[in-house]
């Protein structure tokens, strides 16, 4: 390529990058001084290069005017410890079943190794993150979380024990809004607090909600391994109101692990976020592309529509 072709081709990508720029404005007003909180987890977590995206993204946002919270996940991680710990645990419908040895693993993996390096990340690319447990200071009260199986053969519905499996009970926001305005990113492991002291552990995406339903955030995002939600011919779902994500539901549209996630997405905006999001986080800089862009790139799902 001459020099001649060169600098026609860098103009033109310039030009493009400019665009892209001027394009983001009227969201750049339109979040300004709005919370988001994002669930990250999944394969992005497991990728070098996917886990400093999503550190820039969010550095990204804040230095934009937007306050991100991050609620991380840590599954594989976790099972990974258990294996090498060579510590049996269980699934009940997609639940690690967690007795007292497994919660004080569950603990150390998600309030120490992957916090810090989430931590970690954020600071590297030039932000203040700073992570916290749902045990400090109280921040996500959190209960036994009791499930129900209807015996095939008998009819009788069996109450399950998953141990110290959690569900939130409450979310104190205090310390969340003083990291805000301290212009320090929350990094939030999704473990919670009993009455009686006792440790839960809580699946991120419910801890994500609750978090998201405490401050009132303008947007909850479950980065997710799918693109979203798929119609029955597997094309993306775009925009959903809170009927439509029902009906899905029951019409079995919705199925397997993206159940509990639209739930969480369905109580997260009848509790006043404005809109949940359900993106592909193994695309590179996926939050970018569904914040800035007039249609987005997963599924939204609000109130009603427009």
């Amino acid at each position: 390529m001459t020099e001649n072709k060169k600098s026609i081709a860098a103009a033109k990508h310039w030009l493009r990058t400019g665009k892209t720029l001027t394009d983001a404005l009227p969201y750049l007003q339109k979040f300004n001084e709005r919370i988001f909180v994002i669930k990250y987890g999944g394969a992005a977590m497991g990728d070098d290069q996917l886990a400093r995206d999503f550190a820039n993204d969010v550095v990204l946002l804040k230095h934009c005017g937007i306050h991100p919270i991050v609620v991380h996940g840590g599954g594989p991680q976790i099972g990974r410890m258990l294996d090498r710990l060579k510590i049996q645990s269980s699934f009940v419908d997609g639940l690690r079943v967690t007795d007292q040895e497994t919660v004080d693993i569950v603990e150390m993996v998600l309030s120490g190794n992957i916090n810090k390096r989430v931590v970690s990340s954020i600071n590297a690319a030039g932000g203040v993150g700073v992570g916290l447990s749902g045990k400090d200071g109280s921040l996500i009260k959190a209960r036994k979380l009791r499930r129900t199986k209807r015996d095939p053969d008998s009819n009788i519905e069996k109450i399950l024990d998953l141990g110290f499996v959690g569900e939130p009970t409450g979310v104190d926001p205090g310390i969340l809004f003083e990291f805000i305005e301290s212009g320090i990113v929350p990094v939030i492991a999704p473990i919670g607090i009993g009455e009686n002291g006792e440790t839960f552990n809580i699946n991120a995406d419910t801890a994500a909600g609750a978090v998201a339903a405490a401050v009132e955030a303008t947007r909850l995002f479950l980065l997710t391994d799918v693109p979203g939600v798929l119609d029955k011919e597997g094309h993306l779902v775009e925009e959903m109101t809170l009927a439509e994500a029902e009906a899905a539901i029951h019409d079995g549209t919705i199925t397997g692990g993206m159940i509990p996630k639209i739930e969480t997405c369905i109580r997260a905006v009848r509790d006043k976020v404005d809109a949940a999001v359900v993106l592909d986080g193994r695309m590179p800089h996926s939050l970018l592309l569904d914040i800035f862009t007039p249609h987005g790139i997963g599924t939204m799902i609000r109130e009603g529509g427009g």
